[in-house]
């Protein structure tokens, strides 16, 4: 106990620094903006922010990075409340009862609670983060070759199970993602792979550039396609603080809320994305009158909001213990950690604790930072909401434009990106999904390491898989979720809730 504490303050005395407090400040006034403005999103943006960390230390990258990510968490639930456009996918579920209590004269209350739960929850997440990390890096240590390999296809077959569509379709990113990751050097004889003679694939693809062109331009795309009808919500919006009412009503449903956001968001494939879909539908199961939900109840928005802020803070814990990112926004945070010649993995609690807990300690501040933030500024979000999408897509071009030219500073890098958006386009038109793509290829050089070390290791011996019983154990859970998820009536249930 005592030596949390002391890690806790060790970390807030390397977050508390002028640099780290700005930075973070940066970060978390970023992901408001990104997740009040619609179409946009933290990965597009911290992929183009990622050549912007060059100058920086590990930990003030980090932190910043981290800062839009559950900054875009909190500002997703403006949009959604005030337009019923969800500006983050997580937020979709708040838009079913906040949009209705804005069309109410509510709209306030529902913004409030929506900050103050968030606020609560990531409070919560952060001590969980704090709790489980050292445990969990001892397990870590633990793990050899074998055990990480296994572990990362467990991740993956989680990937697959919680895509959304075809599980076919997201096997086959997964696998499309594995086999870029492999383009460039060999990891053991240096020798160049899959290059064609092109000088300029010598050192592989670059995680930014990926995630700028499938995430960035190609939503850019995606949104100019469709014509645009933002009917922010009329009327003055009222009270921010909720009375006393609506906190006992509220109160419940933030705790509950809170735990199974925090539980899911461990989980690897992206299970923070399931936290408020849980939430919603326990808060409405156990109501005394379900059919108020739809209809502006403030449960429907004070549970999921805060299971989208824990889950969004929990999923650090794969990548920060065991250097398995857990969904696309953290594949690119291992993309950043590896800019900076950080391994992530056990070691990084022991060998940088600066990075560790001062990033722990950051996210108090940053939730800190977003109540201000968010519920004084309600005013400005509301404005920028007004602004049409066909002025902001240019500076999101030149940005990824200007990020990307940035890293090797080779125009060829601006025609591969501009190919990436096209595929990303394309990729949605047939509903395929980008994001196990992108988590398939940070994973897959991890893979092979782990994959060639434990085959060295065992002599060739591909039974030193299921020999060792961690390893054994964490590939049989894999293979059962791919065979549950695979069973027609569990594959048709789970369309069903992906369709509602």
């Amino acid at each position: 106990m005592w030596d949390l504490v002391a890690n806790l303050g060790f970390g807030l005395s390397v977050a508390l620094t002028p640099t780290n407090l700005a930075l973070c400040f940066i970060g978390c006034l970023l992901g408001t903006l990104i997740g009040v403005l619609p179409g946009i999103g933290p990965i597009a943006t911290i992929a183009i922010l990622l050549p912007v960390t060059f100058g920086l230390t590990p930990v003030s990258a980090l932190i910043m990075l981290s800062g839009i990510y559950y900054g875009a968490q909190y500002g997703g639930s403006t949009a959604s409340i005030l337009l019923q456009i969800p500006g983050e996918s997580s937020a979709v579920v708040t838009a079913l009862d906040g949009h209705q209590m804005a069309r109410q004269g509510r709209a306030g209350i529902a913004l409030g609670i929506a900050a103050l739960g968030s606020f609560f929850a990531g409070t919560v997440a952060t001590l969980v983060i704090a709790a489980l990390g050292a445990p969990l890096t001892a397990l870590a240590l633990v793990f050899g070759p074998a055990e990480y390999f296994s572990l990362m296809v467990m991740g993956l077959a989680f990937a697959v199970v919680l895509a959304r569509g075809s599980i076919l379709k997201a096997i086959t990113m997964i696998l499309v993602g594995i086999l870029l990751s492999t383009i460039g050097p060999d990891i053991t004889t240096g020798q160049g792979r899959m290059t064609f003679g092109f000088d300029w694939l010598s050192d592989g693809l670059e995680v930014a550039i990926l995630g700028m062109g499938l995430f960035g331009i190609a939503e850019v795309f995606r949104n100019l396609e469709h014509n645009e009808a933002r009917q922010v919500a009329h009327g003055a919006i009222g009270r921010l603080l909720p009375g006393v009412p609506e906190l006992k009503q509220s109160a419940k449903p933030v705790l509950r809320g809170t735990v199974i956001g925090a539980m899911l968001g461990i989980l690897p494939g992206n299970g923070a994305v399931l936290g408020p879909y849980a939430s919603y539908a326990l808060e409405k199961k156990i109501a005394d009158d379900p059919r108020r939900f739809g209809h502006g109840a403030i449960e429907g928005v004070a549970g999921p909001e805060s299971a989208n802020n824990a889950g969004a803070q929990t999923s650090f814990i794969p990548l920060l213990t065991l250097g398995i990112p857990p969904n696309a926004v953290m594949a690119l945070m291992v993309g950043a950690m590896t800019i900076h010649g950080i391994v992530p993995g056990p070691q990084v609690m022991t060998k940088v604790p600066d990075l560790f807990w001062g990033l722990i300690a950051s996210m108090w501040i940053g939730n800190l930072m977003l109540l201000v933030i968010n519920l004084p500024l309600i005013g400005i979000w509301v404005k920028l909401l007004k602004v049409p999408y066909r002025l902001l897509f240019v500076g999101i071009v030149i940005f990824c434009c200007i990020g990307v030219y940035s890293l090797n500073r080779q125009p060829v890098d601006i025609l591969v990106l501009t190919f990436l958006a096209v595929v990303g386009y394309a990729l949605s038109k047939f509903d395929f999904e980008p994001a196990p793509l992108t988590l398939g290829f940070v994973l897959g050089r991890m893979m092979e390491e782990n994959l060639r070390q434990a085959l060295i290791i065992s002599r060739g011996s591909l039974w030193t898989f299921v020999e060792r019983p961690i390893s054994a154990v964490l590939l049989a859970l894999g293979v059962a979720l791919l065979v549950v998820a695979i069973l027609p009536a569990i594959r048709r249930s789970r369309e069903e809730a992906f369709q509602e």
